[in-house]
């Protein structure tokens, strides 16, 4: 919404978060395929230790798009990629967000 602003509580996290990215500039490390357009479709990506943020344009599935048969869907594989469609991710490499093995995890701490 317009004029919301994140909780006290938010805002620490993001500092405490913002620190860490911080300190790890060094280790920090910048991509970049693609033109430098404002309607360019380009990919990017900053790793570090501490974060993983990726943007990728990819080639439109079936936004209206016409194949040569006229036919909606003239995107997807072999497509031309646009700003239309766009995966992105935000992740913290290897901080267990993803792919935790939650039944060690409970072996590990409640047996």
């Amino acid at each position: 919404m317009p004029g919301t602003r994140a909780s006290p509580r938010a805002d620490a996290h993001a500092d405490v978060k913002m620190k860490e990215v911080e300190e790890h500039l060094d280790d920090t490390y910048f991509y970049w395929i693609g033109e430098t357009k404002d309607s360019s479709a380009f990919y990017y990506r900053v790793h570090s230790p501490v974060v993983l943020i990726e943007y990728d344009a990819q080639s439109p599935i079936a936004y209206g798009n016409k194949d040569s048969s006229g036919n909606g869907g003239g995107g997807g594989m072999g497509g031309t990629p646009s700003q239309d469609h766009i995966h992105t991710i935000i992740r913290t490499p290897n901080g267990a967000d993803y792919g935790i093995d939650l039944l060690k995890l409970h072996l590990e701490n409640d047996h």
